[in-house]
């Protein structure tokens, strides 16, 4: 299990930063749009808050050895996500959440994140 999250950690390329930024932002605005007290108010913050939470999920992946996928890691997993889509609103202006809004952001973000081809978060 260790071995899969050093590929995962190493496995980065041009390419899929760009899938996963764009995969990201669309898998966020549909989560904004659908949870209650979690906005995001521009273009410019929707991309912002996509590469902050991709850069956050990394640190916690190295650092922590933690997958911050909603349903990929049970309950810690989910934590950890919503943990992440609450403190990115320190970091984007526009990126309003409350933090009941980043819990049910987390689960929303994840059930759209298994529908949409692609690794989101």
């Amino acid at each position: 299990m260790a071995n899969q999250y050093s590929e995962r950690a190493q496995g980065i390329n041009i390419g899929s930063i760009l899938v996963r930024l764009v995969v990201g932002a669309i898998v966020l605005a549909v989560t904004a749009a659908l949870t209650p007290g979690f906005t995001i108010s521009g273009i410019w913050s929707l991309l912002l808050g996509a590469v902050v939470l991709a850069v956050l999920d990394y640190v916690a992946l190295r650092f922590l050895k933690l997958d911050a996928s909603p349903f990929g890691r049970g309950i810690t997993g989910f934590i950890l996500a919503a943990a992440i889509i609450y403190l990115t609103q320190y970091f984007v202006a526009g990126f309003d959440v409350t933090l009941w809004g980043a819990i049910l952001g987390a689960l929303v973000y994840g059930i759209i994140d298994a529908i949409i081809p692609g690794k989101a978060m």
